[in-house]
């Protein structure tokens, strides 16, 4: 018996779940974790099931491609044990970075990958500890179009299933947005709109904060507004310094962004509009 993961997303209609649930026995599978959401804004049906099936994957594809084939449906199907690839991107301030490959290095975040890009050279050695390959991709006004194309080709060539952006300071073009809608993840600050530009920690502090929280999210061309993924928040005081903000910043960036990217790895976000709906554990 192999262990699969379909998802399926779809305009709602009567039978869906009856037709998916009839395929899998076409398979012979037995599901042992079902998820389903029927969206009323969007009027979009989600749904993640895992099964097991003596089938192959070419076998399971065919019969439930064609089984499922009259609702029109966005449909995944693959081995649980064959990982989502993720190229991860980062400028020079690597504690989003270091803490994604531990976590990935333990077996906790259950993708591959096959490389970190960047703009500058600073984490290249943080990579090298971990046996990742670091490609440096300078950005300037005049290299960025280049580097774009350049990183589009690294994405297809090591067959990318989404990127992260552990902290890559650089605004990517509408053009990359679009051709990886839904497959670029971000992190940020939750202090937008309120503290925009260079250093929002101090921002926060001058202004007497008592939530300091960060946002996962779906890039867009429209910067920082792409759908949540994932928040988080912890409570400060007056008693902490804008030193100690950025400390606790650090912290709450790191785990939020590794939920996000535990996630996508498992085909647990489904985007429905501005939306995105979870499947959570």
């Amino acid at each position: 018996m192999q262990r699969y993961i379909l998802t399926l997303i779809c305009p709602d209609r009567p039978g869906i779940v009856l037709g998916t649930s009839q395929g899998i026995v076409d398979v012979d599978g037995n599901i042992f974790e079902s998820d389903q959401f029927s969206d009323p804004p969007t009027g979009m049906f989600c749904m993640r099931i895992g099964f097991d099936s003596p089938k192959n994957l070419d076998e399971v594809r065919a019969l439930l491609g064609e089984r499922l084939s009259i609702f029109g449906p966005h449909l995944t199907i693959r081995s649980e044990s064959e990982h989502r690839r993720a190229l991860v991107m980062v400028s020079k301030t690597d504690h989003c970075l270091a803490d994604l490959l531990y976590r990935w290095n333990i077996g906790e975040l259950s993708l591959d990958i096959p490389l970190i890009v960047s703009n500058h050279p600073d984490c290249a050695e943080l990579a090298d500890r971990y046996g990742i390959p670091f490609v440096h991709l300078p950005v300037t006004q005049d290299s960025r179009a280049q580097a774009e194309l350049s990183l589009l080709g690294l994405v297809q060539e090591h067959a990318i299933d989404f990127i992260v952006l552990a902290r890559y300071m650089q605004i990517l073009s509408p053009d990359v947005c679009e051709a990886m809608s839904g497959k670029i993840i971000n992190i940020h600050h939750s202090f937008l709109p309120g503290f925009e530009g260079a250093e929002p920690y101090r921002q926060a502090y001058e202004r007497g904060v008592k939530l300091i929280g960060a946002t996962a999210h779906y890039v867009t061309a429209d910067l920082d507004k792409g759908p949540i993924i994932e928040q988080d928040v912890t409570r400060v005081t007056h008693a902490k310094s804008a030193k100690d903000l950025v400390a606790i910043g650090r912290d709450v960036e790191r785990t939020v962004l590794a939920r996000a990217v535990r996630l996508q790895a498992e085909d647990r976000t489904f985007l429905a509009g501005d939306r995105v709906i979870i499947f959570s554990r």
